[in-house]
């Protein structure tokens, strides 16, 4: 597919020439989010995803972006031109590298996995992340409808009647909004009116997935990430109603595998070009999580290989939350850690010396300013003996070990 092709999908909306500018498309409004992005494709630059939630922190790094000379001129088919938000593994903002190469093959593995000829999708999650960016452009590149809906409105009870559709409506949720979806009664049967409703974003725990079972739900557990173009795996339904549990087997245009350490590596047409402005070789990519694979091919995932926090779906850097709230001068010694929540997955959780007696008000107004709402802690925890090593360095273990004590 070329990006003429894509472009083609956007008819009618408004067109701008030829850019040599980068194009940040930075929106909370979704109707706003999808002209906006239709500006940029059209023209033939290179276009970033924006969450307009973002702080100071992280529009710094915008700002440094925008100073960077453009390295394609688009005369040719471009690869890699459209930037996707990702935590990445340095805690700094960074854009997994797509294009309709890409999208179009995630789009048609999808398709094929769940006997789709076309995709109708109620929308909830922002269109700059991931699960919501291609939840839009699974419809919009099957001729399908793509429709808008307001979270709030939603959890609130205000359920839209879609109208009827031959191959039905799908819908994607993370585990916290299916939490509080089934706690409604009306929530629950309008839910059972979905064809699919695709769960992911962040770990669900066993008994959200065995209520959703019991209410005959048509839930879809799956795995993906920015890197993948959203998932590369899933359960479908009938699988799920039948009582299997985990992420599935590989949709189509993918293979997953597991390393003997555990760590899971996935080889896909959907895969990133690489963490913007670098590229990567096409090659297999090394994830930072753990799993297993069972007798059916299914994966498990088991946690992450490394420190950070997934909380509603977000993922949050301990490092970055730490320099923030450092650069309060509110703290002797900090450290951020994700604890394990009910409701969002994880929380962050700041812990601090309890004899530091930090001014939170003024910490907090200065995180309001800096980071975005996934990244400020949730829970504050003074810790009465603060564990450092022989150097002075804080015992992350440790201090890991007794905040989980006294949750």
């Amino acid at each position: 597919m070329e990006r003429a092709d894509l472009k083609g999908v956007f008819a009618g909306r408004e067109r701008r020439a030829r850019q040599r500018a980068r194009f940040f498309v930075s929106e909370a409004d979704q109707p706003a989010f999808m002209s906006e992005f239709a500006r940029g494709v059209a023209g033939y630059t290179e276009v970033f995803l924006c969450d307009p939630a973002w702080g100071a922190t992280e529009q710094s790094h915008l700002e440094a972006l925008r100073g960077m000379p453009m390295e394609n001129s688009f005369k040719k088919t471009p690869e890699g031109w459209l930037m996707i938000p990702t935590g990445g593994s340095s805690g700094q903002v960074k854009f997994a590298r797509h294009d309709e190469q890409t999208i179009s093959a995630a789009v048609r593995g999808f398709t094929r996995h769940f006997g789709l000829k076309q995709v109708n999708a109620a929308g909830l999650l922002p269109l700059h992340h991931v699960s919501g960016f291609m939840a839009w452009m699974r419809c919009a590149l099957t001729g399908g409808e793509y429709r808008p809906l307001d979270w709030k409105q939603v959890e609130r009870g205000k359920l839209p009647v879609l109208p009827a559709e031959p191959e039905g409506w799908v819908i994607s949720l993370v585990p916290t909004q299916l939490d509080r979806l089934m706690r409604l009664e009306r929530a629950v049967a309008w839910l059972r009116t979905f064809r699919i409703v695709f769960l992911g974003g962040a770990p669900a725990w066993p008994a959200l997935l065995d209520q959703a079972a019991d209410l005959r739900l048509p839930l879809s557990p799956g795995y993906g990430m920015t890197e993948t173009a959203a998932m590369v795996t899933a359960l479908r339904p009938d699988e799920f109603l039948r009582g299997m549990r985990g992420c599935g087997r590989a949709l189509p245009h993918g293979q997953v595998s597991v390393a003997k350490d555990g760590v899971i590596s996935i080889e896909s047409e959907s895969l990133f070009r690489g963490y913007y402005p670098e590229w990567r070789k096409p090659v297999g990519f090394r994830t930072s999580d753990l799993g297993t694979l069972d007798e059916r091919g299914h994966l498990h995932v088991q946690g992450r290989n490394d420190a950070a926090i997934i909380t509603g779906g977000e993922k949050v850097h301990p490092a970055e939350v730490e320099a923030v709230l450092r650069a309060t001068g509110c703290f002797e010694d900090v450290m951020v850690i994700g604890l394990p929540d009910h409701e969002w997955g994880q929380i962050v959780v700041a812990a601090y010396p309890e004899a530091g007696q930090p001014d939170l008000p003024k910490v907090q107004q200065a995180l309001a300013a800096q980071l975005a709402p996934a990244k400020r802690p949730k829970r504050w925890v003074g810790l009465k003996d603060w564990p450092k090593n022989e150097t002075g360095k804080v015992n992350r273990a440790e201090v890991a070990r007794r905040v989980a004590a006294l949750a």
